[in-house]
């Protein structure tokens, strides 16, 4: 046997003991302890470990990773932080981008993620700077890290001041971005903003991912106006709408209606708790809302809900660890999700957001996973603990090979 590795006593998210045998990249069987019909070359014992897919970040912006103590943002909003980051925009270099994005997707790698989907602003200040680092970073870490970079197309895309921004969109799909994206809540026409993202991604082939309804605005429409669009025109495409936090104002009645059209457009969506509490309702002193899309009752519609970090560390949040852990305890006590729920939705649904299917640990599957050490799943989320078993690819990943050129 090649490339073969038996996972020993191994406890699973329901509590079973197994065995794991990995062999060339893939699962080839999972059952009792002991009773492996498969030689491998080498054992890892995972005893006293809760065993699950590895987790997805189905939305980061490693490009501006870290900038937190170099960006002022006093207003502590959305726009301040923009206008931060602006203002600031021509000191950051090629190299600058590189290394700190570099930095966050070993810091991730450790925390037991394999996949990440990384938003590259798309300016007219800073042109494809952004994208061309994130490629680079992606070729880098491609031995122990799945990135796609995503074009973040600066606003407005609409009328005679969007000539230039979508000129721009066709250099970064020409440089190579993975998925397409942008912000058509800060357009001056959304609607239309959403139709020509939505197009360059169909013309393009590349999924596409909106910052949708990124506000507290009951008259939002992003996501709801691209499920109409999908479903007028009966497209089938991959899609992801990420924050969508202005549904958490609409009535019930609303939710479930646009619910139902996201679902039948098969739209997925992205939760961001960390980032969308750290930067909505601000001097909101009175019943401030939660800023979390309402996630049970998209579900209850059929909607797949993934959840993110979003920012780390940056003027957009200025805390955050890059540990999906995190966000799923963030999950549990903001949405009161269960423990299971919040796994899935940074594991099986973020793969689904990102690769357009779900994941999961099983026979035939890819040999991704993590080992974490706790007794179970709750505690897991709780405690958040570190040295954790990292697998990607069917190979072991340590400090070693991350920092491999």
């Amino acid at each position: 046997m090649t490339n073969s590795i038996l996972f020993t006593n191994a406890q699973l998210i329901d509590g079973s003991l197994v065995d794991i045998a990995v062999e060339n990249g893939r699962i080839s069987w999972i059952g009792k302890p002991s009773l492996s019909p498969v030689a491998c070359e080498t054992k890892t014992e995972l005893s006293g470990y809760v065993v699950a897919a590895s987790f997805v970040e189905p939305h980061a912006h490693l490009d501006k990773a870290f900038l937190a103590d170099r960006i002022s943002n006093p207003a502590g909003d959305l726009m301040g932080a923009i206008r931060g980051l602006e203002e600031v925009r021509t000191t950051i270099t090629h190299k600058d981008i590189v290394e700190r994005a570099t930095r966050a997707v070993k810091l991730m790698s450790q925390n037991g993620v394999t996949s990440i989907r990384t938003h590259a602003d798309t300016t007219l200040s800073g042109g494809l700077s952004s994208v061309l680092a994130l490629l680079e970073v992606k070729r880098n870490c491609a031995h122990f890290m799945d990135i796609q970079v995503a074009m973040l197309l600066e606003w407005p895309v609409t009328g005679t001041a969007g000539k230039e921004r979508q000129a721009l969109a066709r250099d970064a799909v020409a440089a190579g971005v993975d998925v397409i994206g942008g912000c058509p809540h800060l357009d001056p026409n959304p609607r239309g903003a959403v139709e020509f993202l939505l197009a360059i991604a169909i013309d393009a082939q590349l999924p596409l991912d909106l910052h949708a309804d990124e506000n507290m605005r009951t008259d939002s429409s992003d996501v709801e106006h691209l499920a109409d669009v999908v479903i007028r025109d009966n497209v089938s495409h991959q899609m992801n709408a990420s924050h969508c936090v202005s549904l958490s104002t609409r009535s019930e009645e609303d939710i479930d209606r646009i619910a139902a059209k996201v679902a039948r457009a098969g739209i997925t969506v992205t939760a961001l708790p960390q980032t969308n509490l750290f930067l909505q309702e601000r001097g909101v002193s009175t019943s401030p809302a939660r800023a979390i899309t309402p996630i049970h009752r998209l579900q209850q519609a059929g909607v797949v809900v993934a959840a993110g970090a979003d920012n780390l560390q940056d003027p957009f949040n200025l805390v955050g660890r890059g540990d999906p852990l995190e966000i799923a305890s963030l999950l549990m006590v903001s949405a009161h999700v269960s423990a299971p729920q919040a796994l899935q939705m940074i594991s099986s649904n973020a793969h689904q957001a990102v690769h357009g299917i779900t994941s999961s640990l099983a026979v035939g599957g890819p040999a991704d996973f993590i080992a974490i050490p706790a007794t179970n799943l709750r505690e897991s989320i709780a405690m958040g603990p570190p040295d954790r078993i990292v697998v990607y690819g069917g190979v072991v990943i340590d400090n070693q090979i991350r920092n491999r050129k």
